[in-house]
């Protein structure tokens, strides 16, 4: 075979064959959700329910290939929670997770083809189905690790490694009750080649409240309608947390924040 058309196969072929190990693992994926969502919970079920995940991660570890994350673990573990539909977790981002001893750092790497694929399975929740559109989302930081529902805060303008194809940075806040606070976690998502990495630090910085903003929600919150309680406070959240993004710039504390997450950035992409 003259070299031009070997080189011709092996362009095509490498993405046809990464989109048929991703229709393989999610065919997997699918099949043992529809086994252990019907099962009855016992000691055996646990037992194939971790050798499933064990099978997947398996499966994604072919599909990421090697990852190296200064701080985390050399061997990830798929991100899935649970197999179980309906339990608290059920639906992460399909990847490879890694997580620090008490979780103050988590990352994911997935394929872009795999992330596609999941927004989709979340058009329903409210996820951008536009990846840049997506990392701009406070639903992709919550829905993508953990069971706690996460608040953004601000975008950190952090500069794009020439490696990658998209960087997003984030400041927000992270929990299962009041999201009112202090932003303190910084996430980052970035794209390189067919690669998708995601990484996710609590605890990363220091900031302080905004007086103008807390006006902001007093205002919102002695309003008279909505009167459902709930409804208002979301409104007030939503006011509050728009104001933060306008007026963190300004603060002492925001440079510091922008290089804390171009730190965390080159974590993910190493020079």
């Amino acid at each position: 075979m003259r070299p031009l058309a070997l080189l011709c196969l092996l362009v095509f072929a490498a993405p046809a064959h990464a989109a048929t190990t991703e229709q393989h693992y999610l065919d997997l994926r699918d099949r043992h959700i529809a086994k252990f969502s019907k099962a009855k919970e016992s000691d055996e079920t646990s037992r194939q329910h971790d050798a499933a995940l064990n099978e997947l991660t398996g499966v994604l570890r072919g599909l990421v290939g090697p990852v190296t994350i200064k701080g985390l673990p050399a061997e990830g573990k798929s991100n899935a929670d649970t197999l179980f539909k309906g339990d608290s977790g059920f639906g992460h981002l399909d990847g490879l997770g890694f997580a620090s001893e008490g979780d103050k750092m988590q990352a994911v790497v997935t394929t872009t083809g795999l992330l596609k694929h999941w927004l989709r399975e979340h058009r329903e929740d409210g996820m951008p189905q536009e990846t840049g559109a997506a990392f701009k989302s406070d639903r992709f930081y919550y829905q993508a690790i953990q069971d706690s529902a996460f608040a953004k805060y601000a975008e950190l303008p952090v500069t794009r490694p020439a490696s990658a194809s998209a960087a997003v940075a984030v400041l927000g806040v992270r929990g299962n009750g009041d999201l009112k606070g202090p932003p303190h976690e910084i996430d980052v998502v970035a794209i390189q080649g067919d690669k998708v990495l995601f990484l996710a630090s609590s605890d990363a910085v220091k900031t302080a409240e905004i007086p103008a903003c807390e006006k902001v929600f007093e205002q919102m919150m002695a309003r008279k309608t909505p009167q459902d309680s709930m409804a208002k406070e979301d409104q007030a959240m939503d006011a509050y947390t728009k104001c933060f993004a306008k007026e963190a710039p300004s603060q002492n504390w925001f440079a510091g924040a922008v290089k804390k997450a171009q730190n965390q950035l080159e974590l993910l992409l190493p020079r």
